[in-house]
């Protein structure tokens, strides 16, 4: 980084992650979009575009002789898609669309290569506690009918689906996007998440990393202090149905100056160069990370030793045992309402001598600290 680079950086040592700018691309969740009507041709518009069909049949031909993936389909159905909003990746890495409403779907890791569908498993999701064991929660996306249709009940179908979409305002400038959850999951609950991706003008080297950074803030409206829980689950996807391909591992990152993550390798199918992705977190003062490399997608674990499913991972989230171990790939941070004092509370606990852990069971009746 050059020193004008370092100027500018210490000139804007503060961004408000939490506010959108003026002028921005805006939808709400419960906006339907414009959907792509059909069309057709004029006997004229067909006598004019018909060399360029032609042209685009015999390259079609040649390339699907040779076993190469052709340019452009134009035997393939395209998916009817009006919700896609500013998308993950830099300057000609790839990338990984992301709908206004919530979720992600069109991955373009390889070139020529285009799988539309979103997966589903891959999904930001809130979990929020307050005193006296009231609890809500919700998978922060609302896909339509759609594309939830065929959804496994016993697996991620247990999730609680149950967002307001009119709650929920999406904020596109390219290369960011804000996406503002106002009451959701909790009423008195506000979080803002905010999408980049590198851009940065002259340098096209960093420009081109396929990267993208998630900032969340979090906003307590209420009279009583709350525990936040932020989930975010990723399949070892390139899109499409290739977490299927098998041979696919993930593994704990090594954790350095307090960021945690999860190294997901893919071995990638049909010639194409294996993927990695890297997920992770960083701890602050106020936020513990935990992370659980895997879990099973069906319903049943049989044969797959102590891994858990999907719905066993949701649950352990939600309700979590005070004894149990910290549960999956969260982050998790204790909001208090705006009339209390700032600051953390403190409760003052004996350790037990004897290294226990949960209620000590030694004469000194203690209870130990984790």
């Amino acid at each position: 980084m050059g020193s004008v680079e370092v100027e500018q950086t210490k000139a804007h040592p503060l961004v408000d992650c939490a506010q959108p700018p003026a002028r921005t691309w805006q939808r709400t969740f419960e906006d339907e979009g414009k959907k792509i009507a059909m069309f057709s041709f004029t006997m004229k518009d067909i006598v004019t575009i018909l060399p360029l069909i032609l042209k685009m049949l015999r390259l079609h031909v040649k390339a699907t002789a040779k076993g190469q993936v052709s340019v452009y389909d134009p035997f393939k159905k395209w998916m009817d898609n009006c919700y896609r909003g500013v998308p993950l990746g830099g300057l000609g890495a790839g990338s990984i669309g992301r709908s206004y409403r919530g979720y992600f779907q069109h991955f373009q890791i390889f070139p020529r290569i285009y799988e539309q569908k979103p997966v589903l498993a891959n999904q930001f999701s809130a979990f929020v506690s307050r005193p006296g064991g009231k609890r809500n929660s919700t998978v922060l996306s609302a896909p339509n009918d759609d594309v939830l249709k065929g959804i496994d009940k016993a697996g991620i179908g247990s999730w609680d689906w149950n967002l307001k979409e009119k709650n929920c305002t999406y904020h596109g400038l390219f290369p960011r996007s804000w996406t503002i959850y106002d009451g959701e999951p909790d009423p008195e609950i506000r979080i803002t998440c905010r999408q980049i991706s590198p851009f940065i003008p002259h340098n096209y080297k960093e420009s081109s990393f396929p990267v993208a950074v998630f900032t969340f803030t979090v906003e307590n409206s209420g009279s009583t202090p709350a525990d936040v829980t932020l989930l975010f689950t990723w399949a070892n996807s390139v899109g499409g149905t290739s977490e299927l391909t098998g041979n696919h591992t993930n593994a704990r990152m090594t954790a350095r100056d307090g960021v945690n993550g999860v190294l997901l390798r893919h071995r990638t199918a049909d010639g194409h160069p294996p993927v990695t992705f890297g997920i992770a977190s960083r701890e602050t003062g106020g936020v513990r990370v935990t992370c659980c490399p895997s879990f099973a997608m069906g319903p049943s674990s049989s044969g797959r030793g102590e891994q858990l499913t999907a719905k066993e991972m949701w649950a352990e989230v939600k309700n979590p045992a005070p004894s149990a171990t910290p549960p999956p790939a969260r982050r998790r941070e204790r909001l208090r309402g705006p009339d209390r004092p700032s600051g953390r509370r403190s409760r003052r606990r004996r350790r037990c001598p004897r290294g226990a852990r949960g209620r000590c069971r030694s004469r000194c009746r203690g209870r130990a600290l984790r």
